[in-house]
């Protein structure tokens, strides 16, 4: 996946940070928590219209949820209440966004450019089974990550529909591309079943 090969790339940045943070005192979980509060100002930039101000505080926020887990890991804190917390926050950050994007279409600032609520609904939930598909696979002892669209190329593609003021081709990106991979991640699964049961 994107994500992780990104972080592998970035390492040079983000030990250094994960680092300096734990320095503070500041636990993993607490770190999870703020970057999970820093999405009800992503939810009002974007009710509020102020997309470009909303893509640089989403920004801020995907670094922040980019250092938790590399902080656990290089302090010894991993747990498995912090995996299940930051999980937990990250399907809460995603629904705060979507939330966000639902009030600027309420609020008409958008105008004929401005995605319909129906679009913002297809994304929200392909992105939520996306999740929860992976969480019943696992729960069920056939674990898959696999499919096209993770949370992290999700949020980069809305990132750049926000940064460029595009958001109807960008959410009809994540719409179709999330309820592809639920889909293709509901295979893995009955494929990984059917092979076990032979």
């Amino acid at each position: 996946m994107i994500g992780e090969r990104l972080r592998i790339w970035l390492r040079f940045v983000i030990d250094p940070a994960a680092d300096a943070i734990a320095r503070s005192g500041i636990s993993p979980n607490a770190l999870s928590i703020v970057g999970a509060a820093a999405h009800i100002g992503v939810a009002w930039l974007l009710g509020r219209g102020h997309l470009l101000a909303a893509a640089m505080l989403l920004l801020l926020t995907s670094g922040i949820d980019g250092i938790d887990g590399t902080m656990a890991r290089r302090t010894g804190r991993v747990s498995t209440f912090g995996a299940f917390l930051d999980s937990s926050l990250d399907r809460i950050s995603e629904v705060l966004v979507y939330l966000g994007l639902l009030l600027y279409v309420a609020s008409g600032l958008g105008g004929a450019s401005a995605p319909a609520p129906w679009l913002v609904y297809l994304a929200l939930t392909g992105s939520l089974m996306v999740s929860y598909v992976r969480a019943r696979s696992e729960a069920v002892g056939h674990a898959t990550k696999v499919g096209l669209l993770t949370r992290f190329e999700r949020m980069s593609i809305l990132w750049l529909g926000l940064l460029v003021g595009q958001l109807k081709p960008v959410l009809v990106i994540i719409a179709v591309g999330a309820w592809f991979t639920a889909g293709q991640r509901i295979v893995d699964v009955w494929r990984q079943i059917r092979s076990s049961d032979r």
